[in-house]
C-alpha cells in the first residue's frame, strides 16, 4: 500500500516542484551588444513617438485614462519582441536595478524614449496646433490646491504600481508556475496605466513617464511647464526603485524560501 501511495505521489511532486530558470543578470556594461543590429532595432523601437495631452473636454478623465492605457497596451505588445517594450525611462530604470538590462542599454533606451516623446509632441503641435495651445501643450504640472509633496507622492505611488506590474507580468517564475493560465503581459501593464491615470490626472496630469513629461515640456517650452518638472523625474525614478527592490529582494526572496521549504517537505 505504501509503495502504491508513493508511486502516485511522485508525479504530483515532480509537477509541483517544476523548476524554472531566471535569465542571467545583465552585465553592468556590455560592449558586445553595441556591435549587434538587434540592439539598434531595440533603440528604434523605444523611440516610438508618444504624444502628450491630458485635457479633453469631450471624453473626460475616464476617456483619457482609457486612451493612455489602451495605447500603452498596443505599444508594449508591438515592441516587446524587439526591445522589451519599455517605452518609459522609469520602467527602464527599474529593470536596470533588477539587473534585467545593462547600463549602456538603459541609458540609450532613455535617450531614445525622450527623443520619441519630443517627436510625438511635435507631431501633435504640427497637426492640431489650436488644441495644442488651448490645452497648454499637454505639459504636466501640479493642479491648483496641491502641494509639491502631494504631487511627488502621486508620481511615486503611480510609478510604483506600473513598474511593479511590469515585474510581476514578466516574472519567469510566475510564467513557469502558471503556465496553464496564459497571461498576455501587455494587458495588465495597460490596465495599470489606466488605473494610475484615473487616480492621478486630477493631481499632476499623470506623469509616471519622464520621457512623456520631458517631450511635452521641451516643445511647449513655457515657464509653467518647467516650474515643477523635477517632480516628473524624481517621483517616477523613486517609484521604480521601490518597485524593483520590493519585487526582487522581498517578494522573490520570500518565494525562493517558500519553494525551498516546500521541496524539503516533499
Amino acid at each position: 500500500m505504501t509503495k502504491d501511495v508513493e508511486s502516485h505521489m511522485e508525479p504530483a511532486t515532480e509537477f509541483s516542484a517544476k523548476d524554472y530558470h531566471d535569465p542571467p543578470p545583465a552585465p553592468l556594461i556590455d560592449f558586445v551588444e553595441i556591435r549587434s543590429w538587434s540592439f539598434y532595432r531595440a533603440l528604434i523601437a523605444e523611440l516610438t513617438p508618444a504624444h502628450g495631452g491630458d485635457d479633453c473636454d469631450g471624453v473626460g478623465i475616464l476617456g483619457i485614462a482609457w486612451a493612455f492605457g489602451g495605447m500603452i497596451f498596443i505599444l508594449v505588445y508591438c515592441t516587446a519582441g524587439v526591445s522589451g517594450g519599455h517605452i518609459n525611462p522609469a520602467v527602464t530604470f527599474g529593470l536596470f536595478l533588477g539587473r534585467k538590462v545593462s547600463l549602456i542599454r538603459a541609458l540609450l533606451y532613455m535617450v531614445a524614449q525622450c527623443l520619441g516623446a519630443i517627436c510625438g509632441v511635435g507631431l501633435v503641435k504640427a497637426f492640431q496646433k489650436s488644441y495644442y495651445n488651448h490645452y497648454g501643450g499637454g505639459a504636466n504640472e501640479l493642479a491648483p490646491g496641491y502641494s509639491k509633496g502631494v504631487g511627488l507622492g502621486a508620481e511615486i505611488i503611480g510609478t510604483f504600481v506600473l513598474v511593479y506590474t511590469v515585474f510581476s507580468a514578466t516574472d519567469p517564475k510566475r510564467n513557469a508556475r502558471d503556465s496553464h493560465v496564459p497571461v498576455l503581459a501587455p494587458l495588465p501593464i495597460g490596465f495599470a496605466v489606466f488605473m494610475v491615470h484615473l487616480a492621478t490626472i486630477p493631481i499632476t496630469g499623470t506623469g509616471i513617464n519622464p520621457a512623456r513629461s520631458f517631450g511635452a515640456a521641451v516643445i511647449y517650452n513655457k515657464d509653467k511647464a518647467w516650474d515643477d518638472h523635477w517632480i516628473f523625474w524624481v517621483g517616477p525614478f523613486i517609484g521604480a526603485a521601490i518597485a524593483a527592490f520590493y519585487h526582487q529582494y522581498i517578494l522573490r526572496a520570500g518565494a525562493i524560501k517558500a519553494l525551498g521549504s516546500f521541496r524539503s517537505n516533499a
